[in-house]
């Protein structure tokens, strides 16, 4: 499995050179409606399973949760389900605010 930190994804999302990942939120509601990174897509981990057919499996898949733990569970799952172009984001979330967006929540 491969992982990108918070700095890393950002300047991925504003070269317009790559073309952008899917960024799927593992969080619940809740914690997605407190802070989320645009564009991501809602898709809490206990879902996950059911909802495989929603998800390209050609697609770069960056995983993101609180602080990298369950999205990293989830990027192991889809490996595991022929999805090849999965990525973690180190420190999830949390790391995004302390690192590339200061004014996003925190919880």
């Amino acid at each position: 499995m491969q992982h990108i930190t918070a700095q890393e994804l950002a300047q991925w999302l504003t070269d317009s050179s790559k073309k952008p990942p899917l960024l799927l939120d593992v969080r619940e509601p809740g914690e997605y409606e407190t802070c989320h990174i645009e564009g991501a897509q809602l898709m809490p981990m206990q879902t996950v399973p059911v909802r495989l057919n929603e998800l390209d499996e050609d697609a770069t898949i960056v995983c993101i949760c609180h602080h990298g733990g369950r999205s990293m569970q989830v990027a192991h799952f889809l490996e595991h389900r022929g999805y090849s172009k999965v990525i973690n984001l180190t420190g999830g979330v949390h790391a995004w605010a302390q690192q590339v967006d200061p004014a996003m929540p925190t919880y």
